[in-house]
């Protein structure tokens, strides 16, 4: 059988491969699994669940909730709430597990399942292994008083929110942090249509929403981080300081300045990074990106004298890094960002909580942008090829040391192989958008040839 769980929990397409009974099944297995790790001795287990606004989500959090108290679990429902409100909540209310349905960025008809272990932490890799291999296994059933209870409760919201005003006023240093700015919020029709906006507004923002009207059907539609199209034109129309935008579940943003234009997980992290370092609150001097970060952001932290450790693509491994290394601050380009002194996972609203404090005491973001002056990148995803053999065949290696070498130091090259798909990226970066497209083509067409399958 293929392994469920990916890099982000269980995923696919709703009532096809994520079924009502695979979810049941996969809360049963988790409880059970954590039982027998010692994660519920002494005490009656409680799990907290939530969802993002996608229509399978209602059948799949009934069937998570179903499986939890057959075995014995208090399932504590929230309802709508981002990824990362799930997590602070699982922490908070010391649970011991958090669910959350959720195929985050990915169209509507997908949907997916995510685990936390108590503090709200993803769940380890050998943990999702014996997840795995305890589905659809016999097991004793509990009767009478011995199943647990499922309480819906949309209650504990307002404990989200006001950590999420705490933790703006912390990293601010003032009551109203946001206090004069107006904000454009694309909420993607998700589960940040309603508490993003309220977050920014609490802060003191005057907010103006756009795709925070979710019918279960419209998430991620063309709006929200992977379309920002939109959200640039009405920043532009509407004269406001800035935008923001989430994804489905809110655990990644994006935001836009006052002239349209984008400012990505890169520069977010270059910014978050100086501040915390003039603070005093970076780890070490040192932040964690994964090796798809831009080269130009690696240039800015350099002159800045702040470190980065870099990761594998995927939040997991920048917070797998994070924890080992006691690391404050970490993320990737597409806008997961994590800074730990709030957050146990990557939390877009807090994201733009702290990105528009830095705005309202420093200046237009346009400015403070430019501090982290990417470079030109350009990604092909080469398909139909023998990704197995990416680092092993010797004329594509020669192919790539030739255009590292013709780069230097003014440019990156990347070839990596997909974790999930017949698939070779080619990523380059370089000091035009020329001389980087020319490359990535000159490499694809190479990895083309020599790894057909």
């Amino acid at each position: 059988m293929a392994r469920l769980f990916g890099t982000d929990g269980v995923r696919g397409v709703a009532n096809r491969d994520i079924t009502a009974e695979l979810a049941l099944d996969l809360a049963v297995a988790a409880a059970h699994v954590l039982a027998e790790r010692g994660e519920f001795s002494g005490h009656r287990p409680r799990a907290v669940l939530g969802r993002d606004t996608r229509l399978s989500g209602q059948f799949l959090s009934s069937a998570v909730a179903a499986g939890l108290a057959s075995a014995g679990v208090d399932v504590i429902d929230v309802g709508v709430l981002p990824t990362p409100g799930v997590a602070y909540l699982t922490g908070s209310t010391e649970a011991d597990l958090g669910v959350v349905i959720s195929a985050s960025h990915n169209p509507m008809p997908d949907n997916g399942i995510k685990f936390f272990a108590r503090g709200g932490v993803k769940l380890p890799d050998a943990v999702e292994e014996a997840i795995e291999e305890r589905v659809g296994a016999a097991w004793e059933r509990p009767i009478g008083g011995d199943v647990g209870e499922v309480i819906a409760s949309d209650n504990l919201h307002a404990d989200y929110l006001a950590h999420l005003a705490h933790a703006a006023q912390d990293f601010s240093g003032t009551a109203c942090p946001l206090d004069g700015l107006t904000i454009v919020v694309d909420g993607a029709h998700g589960a940040a249509s309603a508490i993003g906006p309220a977050a920014l507004e609490a802060a003191g923002a005057t907010v103006v929403r756009m795709h925070c009207e979710p019918d279960g059907r419209n998430i991620n539609a063309g709006v929200g981080s992977t379309h920002l199209g939109p959200l640039a034109a009405a920043v532009v129309e509407r004269g406001a300081d800035m935008g923001v935008a989430y994804d489905g579940d809110a655990d990644r943003c994006l935001a836009i300045d006052q002239s349209g234009a984008i400012v990505n997980g890169d520069h977010i992290l270059g910014l978050l990074a100086a501040a915390m370092s003039d603070a005093g609150t970076l780890y070490r001097n040192t932040m964690v990106a994964t090796v798809m970060s831009n080269l130009g952001l690696h240039h800015a932290m350099r002159e800045a004298e702040i470190d980065i450790v870099e990761t594998a693509v995927g939040d997991r491994y920048v917070l797998e890094a994070m924890r080992e290394g006691g690391y404050s601050l970490g993320g990737e380009q597409s806008g997961h960002v994590i800074v730990s002194r709030y957050a146990s996972t990557g939390d877009g609203v807090l994201t733009s909580l702290l990105l528009a404090s830095l705005v309202a005491r420093g200046g237009p973001l346009a400015q403070l942008a430019c501090r982290v002056n990417t470079l030109p990148q350009v990604l092909i995803n080469v398909a139909g090829v023998d990704r197995s053999r990416v680092h092993t065949d010797v004329e594509l290696g020669e192919a790539l040391e030739a255009a590292r070498t013709e780069l230097g130091d003014a440019g990156r090259v990347l070839l990596r192989a997909s974790g999930t798909e017949p698939l070779v990226r080619v990523m380059v970066e370089a000091a035009t958008a020329e001389a980087a497209q020319q490359h990535a083509d000159r490499l694809a067409a190479v990895v083309a040839v020599r790894l057909s399958l």
